[in-house]
């Protein structure tokens, strides 16, 4: 098969960000490849608060794990239940199975549901600085091949069940997590809420209530609350080699502000940012070099690395969530940002 051609997408280096938290204490400028061009100012005026207060923006990393379920038929319900009882009793067995087929993948641990006579199994893996979708699945054949050589009564059904869940906006990510779970945070004094956000904390808070949780509500919006968190999160996805569907789970997050005496309290919650800073894409000269950029090829222990873009992913939606928030408070002002940014010359090199 002959090399694939490249698709340009115009990329730019924004912030830096200034970011602390339990994975790194550092200030990165970040890669966004977009054809959404006010992006790049949006996360630039996040970024620029970002250095003006203390501690900047804190990532908190909360749970770390990559999924995959498999479908299993059984004769029947009792069957496929006494299996699941069996397997809970047999898992450090299981786990053996896992370390067995890999160097890095490591099984901590599975959930269930059973549907008539059809059995899913959602196992939770660890996989280093890979994304782990590979990894995960290359275990799940290997558990599929144990079960069904000592479980009698079980046929297999699929490798992927859809209750993992890859690529598809569902509760269950959110809730039992699925690649890197992180926490954004930030709190803006009053005067710089006031000179650099044009608004108010109280204004910000109330649009965040109205918009991102009343609106999406009355949308159907599944486990997610928040104004473009998939802006940020495509730009950063193409720009480090990722898999760019993922961030239709990614983008299912939380924004939540409070109004501290003027003061705002900022925060974006990812339960679901799947990224790794090895696998396939990782080895294309301009992902290595963005990589290499972001601090995210050290020799640190395994994981730390991609824990570590994941904490910048975080950073940078939440830099544009506040800008666009804030901008959405002021009549006329997401319009002229996109009037600027977007529209195209004319053949003098003027805006029209």
């Amino acid at each position: 098969m002959s090399e694939p051609a490249c698709a340009a997408v115009p990329l730019q280096w924004v912030g830096p960000i200034r970011i602390t938290g339990n994975v790194l204490d550092d200030t990165v400028e970040v890669p966004l490849a977009t054809y959404e061009s006010p992006v790049w100012p949006s996360v630039g005026r996040g970024a620029r608060i970002s250095r003006a207060v203390a501690h900047g923006v804190v990532a908190t990393l909360v749970d770390d794990r990559m999924t995959r379920s498999i479908l299993l038929e059984a004769d029947d319900a009792y069957t496929a239940h006494t299996a699941v009882q069996r397997l809970s009793a047999e898992f450090p067995h299981l786990r053996e199975i896992v370390t067995a087929s890999s160097h890095y993948a490591d099984l901590i641990g599975f959930h269930h549901q059973i549907t008539g006579n059809l059995l899913f199994l959602r196992f939770e893996f660890t996989t280093g600085d890979a994304s782990g979708h590979n990894m995960a699945t290359l275990a799940a054949e290997r558990l599929i091949d144990d079960i069904l050589l000592r479980y009698p009564g079980l046929r297999y059904g699929s490798i992927s069940g859809n209750y993992c869940t890859d690529k598809k906006a569902s509760a269950v990510n959110a809730i039992l997590g699925r690649g890197k779970n992180l926490v954004a945070e930030l709190v803006v004094p009053q005067p710089l809420v006031h000179e650099r956000l044009h608004t108010t904390a109280a204004r910000i808070v109330e649009l965040n209530i109205r918009k991102n949780l009343i609106g999406t509500l009355l949308a159907g919006g599944i486990r997610s609350a928040n104004a473009h968190y998939a802006n940020m999160l495509l730009g950063f996805y193409l720009a480090t080699g990722q898999d760019a569907a993922n961030i239709i789970e990614g983008s299912q997050g939380i924004t939540h502000t409070e109004d501290r005496d003027g003061d705002l309290y900022f925060s974006c919650t990812l339960p679901n940012l799947i990224v790794g800073t090895i696998g396939n894409g990782k080895q294309l000269p301009f992902v290595t070099e963005n990589l290499t950029r972001l601090g995210c090829r050290e020799h640190r222990p395994p994981g730390d690395n991609a824990r570590r873009l994941a904490a910048i992913a975080a950073a940078t939606v939440l830099c544009g969530e506040l800008s666009l928030l804030a901008a959405q408070t002021n009549p006329g002002e997401l319009m002229r940002a996109h009037t600027r940014y977007e529209r195209p010359a004319t053949h003098n090199g003027t805006k029209p």
